[in-house]
């Protein structure tokens, strides 16, 4: 919906994270449904003076979005615009939720080789703040790219691959939408596959004990740590070619196409805060996050995750150049939550943890550059493709100390 032009007070729209955490009031909220269309709309924001900022599900806690100019829905700009099966790859639309994508993808015989377990996502918001899954040997989504296409701040279309401005395409991988409007993402892709899940509870102590060779043994392995009876919830999913067996749904275990098993529904509303650590390091991170939970927030209920990610190329994806294990902590969203994240959040950089972009944290520049070792190249890429700060909000500035 664009504004009319009249007085923009009388029609202002609150937009709202799926938290509830963030909100704003945008000058207009505009929906795009083409390349065209987008390039239009952010070169009217630019010549305005407006911020143009891209909102997709709504599922990073920070205020990556948070806009009073102009805020893009890419609801209307989705799908898949192109099978390239000699290479299994795909290129799809930024607006594509990612639950969207498995059954036209299975129709040509290719699957996402890792996905998150929120699947509700927008293909470019998971893509931008580096959203994972779990798996020793799998990188994040942001991995996964080939090439891009992403509108400027003057409304050009610039597309980036490994040959063609290499530099763009590893700032691009992770970019938090400073960079520009990603329009378009080639996917490097598998042969579509079935996953074996299987769920099952036991002491913590026990799972910690066989944290290593699970992790080893399975292709996806996680567990979530409930600290009111200090136990875990392990979940492992391993590549079947058995058919599905509808009994074994309730046995803890279920079979069927990746895309299918990937995702879990969230009904129960939260904020989150997330650091990716050296894989080295995560079961004594985890250890010490316990101990404090245990010591200081008794009250608290939510579970702890704890999954692994390969290393990534990146520049600003928080598995940059390392293995990592990436963990998690949760607060119902009725419920205050930023004095407990404050206490637990130095025992993230304690071990040298890298916060998640879309969940709640307390760095900014100072800190955060010294994290990342191709943080000024970043730097000098934006400013490269927007000199003027058009896709540059309040939090972004303060990110990156601009």
């Amino acid at each position: 919906m664009r504004n009319p032009g009249y007085d923009c007070a009388a029609v202002l729209q609150t937009w709202s994270n799926w938290s509830g955490r963030v909100k704003c009031e945008p000058w207009e909220i505009a929906r795009p449904a083409s390349e065209r269309a987008i390039a239009e709309t952010v070169r009217e924001a630019a010549t305005a003076g407006r911020t143009a900022r891209v909102a997709g599900s709504g599922h990073s806690f920070t205020a990556l979005v948070a806009t009073s100019g102009t805020l893009l829905s890419l609801d209307d700009w989705h799908g898949i615009e192109e099978i390239d099966a000699t290479h299994d790859r795909a290129t799809v639309r930024a607006g594509s939720k990612i639950a969207s994508l498995g059954d036209p993808l299975r129709v040509h015989g290719m699957g996402l080789a890792n996905q998150g377990d929120v699947d509700v996502q927008a293909i470019a918001g998971a893509l931008s703040t580096g959203t994972h899954g779990t798996g020793a040997t799998l990188g994040s989504l942001s991995s996964q790219i080939r090439a891009l296409r992403i509108v400027t701040a003057d409304g050009e279309v610039v597309r980036c691959d490994a040959e063609h401005d290499p530099d763009l395409l590893e700032a691009a991988r992770v970019s938090l939408g400073a960079l520009g409007v990603l329009s378009a993402a080639t996917l490097q892709l598998v042969p579509a596959y079935r996953l074996h899940e299987r769920v099952w509870k036991t002491g913590i102590e026990e799972c910690l004990a066989e944290l290593a060779s699970r992790v080893a043994r399975h292709r996806h392995f996680e567990f979530f740590w409930y600290p009111h009876r200090d136990y875990a919830e392990m979940k492992a999913l391993d590549p079947t070619d058995a058919a599905p067996d509808p009994l074994e749904s309730h046995k803890g275990e279920r079979i069927d196409w990746s895309d299918r098993i990937f995702p879990s529904v969230r009904d129960l509303r939260f904020n989150e805060m997330e650091y990716s650590v050296p894989a080295a390091s995560g079961p004594a991170c985890f250890t010490a996050v316990r101990t404090r939970m245990q010591e200081k927030h008794p009250d608290v209920v939510w579970p702890v995750e704890y999954r692994t990610v390969a290393a990534d190329p990146g520049w600003l994806s928080p598995m940059h150049g390392r293995d990592t294990v990436a963990i998690s902590i949760h607060q119902d969203a009725k419920l205050p939550c930023d004095d407990f994240f404050a206490d637990v959040e130095p025992i993230f950089r304690e071990h040298g943890g890298r916060p998640h972009w879309g969940k709640i944290h307390n760095l900014r520049a100072r800190e955060l550059a010294p994290l990342y070792p191709m943080w000024e190249r970043f730097l000098d890429v934006r400013k490269r493709l927007d000199p003027r700060g058009v896709f540059l909000n309040d939090h972004l500035r303060e990110l990156f100390g601009l």
